[in-house]
């Protein structure tokens, strides 16, 4: 009989358990199951300039894992959202997690403890930072060398409509844009289209939030037109209705996805 897993957290820790209500931590599971649980996201593939293939994993909501030659890049982790769970117990440990903000669907304290290991690096900004201890600090504008073929830039991510100034101001908070081997990946946070995004160039892959009190519908629309990503993921969008979003953009030539954020 196929076994069926669930995150089950206990004691600040997750672990995986099997229908026979086994424990298990992820040290512990099976490739195969391990194989079960990651099955359930949807993932896409890209290709760098010197040919490493880049999978990517629609997790939930903002939090997306990345895969690449061997290592393993957390974005904004969760374990759980309203009655969504992330099972990052049955994930490989991370080697880099950035973390966009300070909201609880950005940033998880137990889930960064969750995937880290000793060498674990933590990208994030000061808030996120002082709030969990740690972490390396990027502040809008900041250009980080992670290793030879990987570099990451901290962009700015805030809101400029009145009604929602306060919820994410400027310059507390980052997108990112990761460049692995010429291929570059833009997370755009929390933000709206905001005018430093005419600064954002030659990006292969953007995932654009699209909910209040981020970007509306016409919003991603228009930021998509000004920065002209070649691949288009909307995520964070909750009950947005985002099906409308790739006729919208068909002219421009974006190839948009939806996944099940």
């Amino acid at each position: 009989m196929k076994k069926l897993l669930f995150v089950l957290a206990v004691a600040g820790a997750a672990v995986l358990v099997a229908c026979n209500g086994n424990k298990k931590t992820n040290e512990e599971a099976t490739d195969t199951e391990v194989a079960e649980v990651q099955s359930n996201y949807e993932t896409d593939a890209f290709t760098t300039k010197s040919g490493k293939k880049v999978t990517v994993y629609a997790l939930m909501h903002a939090s997306v894992r990345v895969v690449v030659d061997g290592k393993e890049i957390e974005i904004d982790p969760v374990l759980k959202l309203r009655d969504r769970t992330v099972d990052y117990s049955a994930m490989p440990k991370a080697d880099y997690i950035f973390v966009t903000h300070e909201h609880g669907d950005h940033y998880d304290a137990e889930a960064i403890k969750l995937l880290s290991k000793d060498e674990t690096q933590l990208i994030t900004n000061k808030r996120c930072a002082d709030m969990f201890g740690a972490g390396q600090v990027m502040a809008n504008g900041d250009k980080l060398q992670i290793a030879d073929d990987f570099t990451v830039e901290a962009v700015p991510a805030y809101n400029y409509s009145e009604a929602n100034l306060t919820k994410h101001p400027k310059g507390r908070d980052n997108g990112f844009i990761l460049t692995i081997d010429g291929l570059r990946i833009y997370f755009a946070g929390d933000t709206e289209d905001v005018p430093e995004m005419e600064n954002i160039k030659d990006i292969d892959v953007a995932y654009f939030p699209c909910n209040g009190p981020t970007m509306t519908v016409d919003q991603l629309v228009r930021a998509a037109k000004l920065i002209k990503p070649k691949v288009l993921f909307p995520y964070h969008f909750s009950q947005t209705d985002v099906s409308v979003i790739p006729a919208q953009l068909k002219e421009e030539g974006i190839d948009v996805r939806l996944r099940r954020f």
